[in-house]
């Protein structure tokens, strides 16, 4: 679903072993799929209310979704179902959501017609580019990643999406206290989240290891397959360490 690169500047944290730098980093892989016509429909009726325009400048979050609350980011939601789950049982939160995979974008549109959502808002562009220019610092309550492309053979790992320049740049965007959530059912993948995440200053993890699955995150139609094949997920947990001082660490808006 995603793939990865190094940041503008640099990062303390290093690559696992044996996994290089990649020259940049990239939230997606260009995939082709059919839209249906429910999709369509959906695009033509709800995007120009729920699809906000990439622009390279701070999101002023309180006028696109027309009130103040907890922003959470989700980098590629796939076909929308956990998206769609999670905002309903947290009508409090905004959620600022990045695919674009246009059916999946489709299918989430009609999620949140389906189910009369209005604290979900989509933008179809590189995540990396809407974290460095729409996400001033500090502005996030948390971030998702669930699932990204794992890119198992070794050689495309450095394409892996949860690398350490990523990891510094969302750090930087979340409040005091704010969560990062990562999850895949790819065991070395979900090992080398644990490291990257361990590594970062700037975070701290909520649990020795990997996470319990929180209660708001579903199992979706693929994951119980998965398991019903015996195959594991794995859920990893950060949360921004407290303010020190200085501008990075002041607090984000209610």
């Amino acid at each position: 679903m995603n793939a990865p690169t190094t940041p503008t500047a640099p990062s303390t944290a290093a690559a696992p072993a044996g996994v290089a730098h990649p020259k940049a980093i990239r939230s997606f892989v260009r995939r082709t799929g059919r839209v249906t016509a429910g999709q369509a429909k959906a695009f033509a009726d709800l995007a120009p209310r729920f699809v906000l325009p990439y622009r390279a400048q701070p999101l002023d979050a309180d006028a696109a979704w027309g009130r103040s609350a907890p922003l959470i980011l989700e980098i590629g939601f796939g076909m929308g179902e956990a998206t769609a789950h999670i905002a309903a049982l947290m009508p409090d939160k905004n959620f600022l959501c990045c695919e674009v995979h246009e059916p999946g974008v489709g299918a989430l549109l009609k999620r949140i017609g389906e189910q009369g959502l209005s604290n979900i808002r989509i933008v179809r562009h590189d995540a990396v580019e809407v974290i460095d220019h729409m996400l001033p610092d500090a502005c996030l309550a948390g971030a998702h990643i669930f699932f990204p492309d794992p890119w198992h053979k070794k050689r495309h790992h450095k394409r892996r999406l949860v690398q350490p320049p990523l990891v510094a740049r969302l750090a930087r965007r979340l409040a005091p206290g704010a969560y990062l959530h990562c999850a895949t059912d790819w065991q070395p993948y979900a090992q080398q989240m644990l490291e990257v995440l361990s590594a970062e200053p700037l975070l701290a993890n909520t649990a020795d290891g990997f996470a319990p699955k929180p209660d708001y995150r579903p199992l979706t139609k693929f994951e119980n397959r998965g398991l019903r094949l015996g195959h594991g997920v794995w859920d990893v947990v950060f949360t921004r360490r407290p303010a020190l001082g200085g501008p990075m660490d002041a607090p984000a808006r209610p």
